[in-house]
């Protein structure tokens, strides 16, 4: 049963209900809910609010996307059981492809998540047949494995609640990187051209607006973003965030 909408914590609880339903439908795995628990405690430091920080990244990200030539938004399970209908509506706004990428994969939990792509209105979903032999180099994992029509040939991608290893194996490989991560000092966000600070079910609904936004404007093919610094001034906002919290 969900929880009622007024609770205090009723945005946190609904996205556990969707994780957890993601879980018994074959999506998400227990690894993922654990991930999911560190992510949430960044959250709260937040204040379950995006920072203004957050907001000046999603505008580098989407400029990035709109001037990219081969965008791809790659999918985990996480990311499928919380945001299906924003992925497609993503990828329309930016011209991005998805693809299916997993670090615990099998072909049931790849059409799993497929499946859930399509009933949200997506027209291809990449990762998923022969053509999907591709690797990317220096990496272990089983999300070594790409598609040849997107990741592996891609300028940027999109990687919303990534690991480390990929993050900087896609960097090495030449891949210009946005990803979402609540936590700012992971190797993720260090690794990232654009780290946006931000719970991804935020973050991907301000995403799609600045997409919409900038698509109707004359973009500059250079633009500055220095995600060092905007992440060095996220963490002294959670900072300041806690100091607050511990005197109220």
């Amino acid at each position: 049963m969900l929880v009622p909408r007024s609770h205090p914590r009723a945005a946190s609880l609904h996205i556990r209900e969707r994780l957890v339903h993601g879980y018994r439908k074959g999506l998400v795995v227990e690894e993922g809910l654990l991930a999911h628990g560190r992510g949430e405690m960044f959250d709260y430091l937040m204040g379950e609010k995006t920072l203004k920080t957050s907001h000046d990244a999603v505008k580098a990200a989407s400029r990035m996307l709109l001037l990219a030539k081969r965008p791809v938004i790659s999918v985990n399970g996480n990311l499928a059981a919380l945001c299906p209908r924003e992925i497609v509506v993503l990828a329309r706004a930016s011209g991005a492809k998805i693809e299916v990428n997993l670090f615990y994969a099998s072909e049931k939990r790849k059409k799993a998540i497929a499946g859930v792509l399509k009933r949200s209105g997506a027209k291809e979903v990449l990762g998923l047949d022969a053509r999907c032999s591709q690797k990317i180099p220096n990496l272990d994992s089983a999300r070594r494995v790409v598609d040849e029509r997107g990741i592996f040939i891609a300028d940027v991608v999109l990687v919303p609640l990534e690991d480390g290893d990929r993050t900087e194996a896609l960097k090495r490989f030449g891949k210009k990187v946005i990803t979402f991560d609540l936590n700012p000092m992971s190797r993720t966000a260090q690794a990232a051209d654009i780290t946006i600070v931000d719970n991804v079910t935020r973050g991907m609904q301000l995403l799609i607006k600045s997409c919409r936004k900038m698509k109707k404007c004359r973009l500059g093919k250079n633009f500055k973003f220095d995600n060092k610094k905007n992440l060095s001034r996220s963490i002294l906002a959670i900072k300041n965030n806690l100091g607050r919290m511990a005197h109220a």
